[in-house]
């Protein structure tokens, strides 16, 4: 798929983190004129209502998609009726349908609670419960609101997992306990969020009960854990 985006308000640091495969436009009825699909994602304002309205239509493609899955207010209802009966616009996919939309052949009308259907419930709650697994089991953290996230797939037998304060020298401080068990580190991964740190550290053989007391003991320390595969 070739992606075009248009954000008149794009800053310097957003711009570095689109992807190569975004192509960015400068004016909006190029953007129109170039694509098959178009994906509102803008708040409704003053300036924005009514932003698909006939005369942005008739710079589109003949068989043109839209998708509004932002605000209703973004897209003239009278306008897009009438693209929809002459065929310029062949969908219109959205979640804000009033009685003018719901009811016609070419509106794919969406409850605005998509993310509240039966399936997506569902989902919802394995991806819940395989996260708690993923730590009980493994000591990795996915999808955390508070913790950093670190997943690193265990190929060694222990594995040490600390939650820390965010501050130097707390790897030297927990490599050089366990140095003492002459445990191998054989891989170890570190990540922060604000000022809460997680390290995992793999090791080939088990740190002795000594050691994991000493580094709970360490003012810095939250949790350890001790993780056997």
């Amino acid at each position: 798929m070739n992606v075009l985006g248009y954000d008149p308000y794009l800053s310097v640091d957003s711009a570095w983190k689109l992807s190569r495969w975004v192509e960015h436009k400068v004016d909006l009825n190029d953007l129109f004129a170039n694509s098959d699909f178009i994906s509102l994602h803008l708040p409704l304002l003053d300036s924005t209502k009514g932003l698909i309205n006939k005369e942005a239509i008739a710079h589109m493609k003949d068989g043109v998609k839209i998708l509004n899955f932002a605000r209703g207010g973004l897209v003239d209802d009278d306008a897009i009726l009438e693209a929809l009966d002459s065929g310029k616009v062949a969908l219109y996919v959205t979640d804000f349908p009033d009685g003018k939309l719901a009811g016609h052949e070419k509106v794919i009308a969406l409850p605005h609670l998509g993310a509240s259907s039966e399936e997506s419930e569902e989902n919802c709650a394995v991806a819940a419960a395989q996260e708690i697994r993923a730590y009980l089991e493994e000591g990795n953290i996915i999808n955390s609101v508070n913790l950093p996230n670190v997943s690193l797939d265990m190929r060694s037998p222990y594995r040490v997992g600390v939650i820390h304060t965010n501050t130097p020298k707390m790897l030297s401080r927990i490599t050089d306990i366990l140095s003492k068990d002459d445990a191998n580190i054989e891989n170890l991964m570190n990540k922060s969020r604000g000022n809460i740190a997680y390290t995992i550290l793999d090791l080939d053989t088990a740190p002795t009960q000594e050691s994991l007391d000493a580094i709970a003991h360490l003012q810095q320390v939250m949790r350890i854990n001790l993780f056997k595969k």
